[in-house]
Parts: structure tokens; C-alpha cells; sequence
């Protein structure tokens, strides 16, 4: 008989980019090795450019993969059958700013033929230094016309709307919407199973081989929503019982949880948590020690609902991302 599943801590996949800094490690207290480039981990992934495999318990070196395939209903509920897992949680350190870019919705992803999705995403602000911005949206709406004409003669930056975030501040990118992560920010973010990014502007940088890195102006402009504004922070809507909802839209949900002890799931949904602040123990996680401060887990559908419990007198913190 299969093992049952159970709450999956999975082991996270570190992406090296230019960007990319060492808050995994100073923020999150993470181990890792030499360099400065840590730039995204890979939480929870079922991509070709990413497979997140069980770190612990039974099921320790499966992957996220295989069990959408073979444990597909016990893991997912009432969202079985699907080709992948539904959702993709990372963490981002902008050690420098990002790209500004776009990413393309569901129907232009398949018009492309790209194999992926189509992009929607959630940033939720972990740490921000002094002065750091958070580029969502135009200044002003302007349509495509404008906005090309802009990229063509060197002012993109001027319409970008730029924000001092707050940590807590919640950003909803929907697909097509022009943004870039600034430096000194590390987000949580959660998004639909696309690994898809096209490049509008790069702040006339160059990549490690002292090039210029390439720009994708064509698919850009025919992916990004127009005419757009500026994109606001989410306004968290209270739930009660310690839980507020910051994201609900066609492609997932995403509630904040402040708790001291609470439940998770019971709903025949898959749950994907991560840790903001403190950790917590998970009833049914066969790691041994508590969840800590940026350390994530999936909550199978088949679990029902588990208990957690803040392992300090404060509350901890935690999001909490799934399909409506």
C-alpha cells in the first residue's frame, strides 16, 4: 500500500543571476556557498528550469512532479487532474534592480507557441532597504503607441510608477502589466507555473560577458496590457481568526496568517505555506524540527486540515497560496 502523503518540506533550488545578492542567507538564515549572485530560490516548482523534490519523510528524493502525476488526487483535490503543479513559490533577492518587463497571459502564450503558461504573479515584500522602489505600471495610462514610441526614444523610465514599499506590502502583477524589482528588496512571491519573462528595458547594463543583455521589444509590446496605470498595493481584506486575504484572482488565492495555533486546509485544496516571521510546527511533518523564517511546505489536499502551532509567544506569520 502507498505511503500516505503528509506535509512535504521540498529541498529549494537556488537560481545564480547578476541581480542577485545574500539575503537568503542574512535575512532568511539560510546556508550558502560562495558568491553574491543568489538571486531567486525556487520554493516550490514543477518546471522544466526547476523540479522541487521531497526533502524529508518517506517520500524524501520524489518529485514534485511525479506526485502530480501518480498521487495526482490525493495531492491536488478537487483541482486533478492537471499536467503540472498549479502554482510556483520563490524568493527573490534584488541585490540590483531588475529588468523592466512583461509577461504574456494565457491566449498569447499559446498564439507563441511557448510551452509555458501564461504569467500572473504576486509579490509579497519581505525586507526593503531604505529608498529601495518597486516599479508596477505606468505613471500614466498610455496606449501602445505612446509607450513604443517611449521605448524608442529612451524614456521608458520616466513613465514607470515606481513605490517605496513597506515590508507586508502586497503587489499583484497580472499578466502584461510593465514592472521590475528594485535593489535592496527581498519579496516572497507566488505565481502561475511559467517561466516566461520578456525584456522591455535593462537600464543600460551589461551581462557577465560585458554585452548588453537582449531585449525582447516584439513580444513585449505584444504581450503588456494597454492602455495601464499605475498598479496600488493590495488592500487586505480581513477573514477573521487571524487570516486576511491579500490575492484573489482567476489564477490563485493568496491569504496572510498571523497565528499562535490555527489549521490549515480541510478544504479538498492544496495548500502552499511559507514562513514570514517566526516558525511553526506542522503536525504530520516527519522533519523533526520547526518550520522556520523562509522555509516553505505543501499541505497535500489529502492531509485535511493540519494543525500549526507558533513556537514562540509571539504569533508567526505565514502565507498561505491556493487555486480558488
Amino acid at each position: 500500500m502507498a505511503e500516505s502523503l503528509y506535509p512535504l518540506r521540498l529541498i529549494p533550488i537556488y537560481k545564480r543571476f547578476l541581480w542577485g545578492g545574500r539575503r537568503f542567507e542574512t535575512i532568511l538564515g539560510r546556508d550558502l556557498g560562495p558568491g553574491e549572485d543568489y538571486a531567486e530560490s525556487w520554493e516550490v516548482a514543477d518546471h522544466p528550469a526547476g523540479q522541487s523534490v521531497v526533502e524529508c519523510g518517506p517520500l524524501k528524493g520524489v518529485s514534485l512532479h511525479e506526485l502530480v502525476s501518480t498521487r495526482g488526487e490525493e495531492l491536488l483535490g478537487r483541482h486533478h487532474p492537471r499536467p503540472r503543479f498549479p502554482l510556483l513559490l520563490k524568493y527573490l533577492d534584488a541585490r540590483l534592480r531588475l529588468s523592466v518587463q512583461v509577461h504574456p497571459d494565457d491566449a498569447m502564450a499559446q498564439q507563441m507557441s511557448l510551452g509555458d503558461p501564461g504569467k500572473t504573479e504576486a509579490w509579497v515584500v519581505v525586507h526593503a532597504e531604505p529608498g529601495s522602489k518597486l516599479y508596477a505600471g505606468l505613471s500614466r495610462p498610455l496606449d501602445r503607441e505612446a509607450l513604443l514610441r517611449a521605448l524608442e526614444d529612451g524614456r521608458l523610465e520616466e513613465h514607470l510608477h515606481s513605490v517605496e514599499p513597506r515590508p507586508g506590502d502586497c503587489y499583484l502583477l497580472r499578466a502584461g502589466t510593465i514592472h521590475a524589482l528594485g535593489e535592496g528588496l527581498l519579496v516572497a512571491e507566488i505565481q502561475t507555473p511559467s517561466d516566461v519573462t520578456f525584456r522591455l528595458h535593462d537600464w543600460g547594463r551589461v551581462g557577465p560577458d560585458g554585452r548588453p543583455r537582449p531585449l525582447h521589444i516584439h513580444q513585449a509590446a505584444q504581450s503588456m496590457r494597454v492602455p495601464q496605470g499605475p498598479v496600488l498595493p493590495q488592500i487586505p481584506q480581513p477573514l477573521g481568526s487571524g487570516r486576511e486575504r491579500l490575492v484573489a484572482c482567476e489564477q490563485f488565492v493568496l491569504d496572510r496568517i498571523s497565528l499562535h495555533a490555527g489549521t490549515v486546509g480541510g478544504d479538498q485544496r492544496c495548500h502552499v505555506l511559507t514562513v514570514l516571521e517566526g516558525e511553526v510546527t506542522v503536525t504530520g511533518d516527519p522533519a523533526g524540527g520547526p518550520l522556520r523564517r523562509g522555509s516553505s511546505m505543501v499541505v497535500p489536499a489529502g492531509c485535511g486540515a493540519v494543525a500549526i502551532s507558533s513556537q514562540s509567544s509571539e504569533p508567526a506569520v505565514l502565507l498561505d497560496a491556493f487555486l480558488p
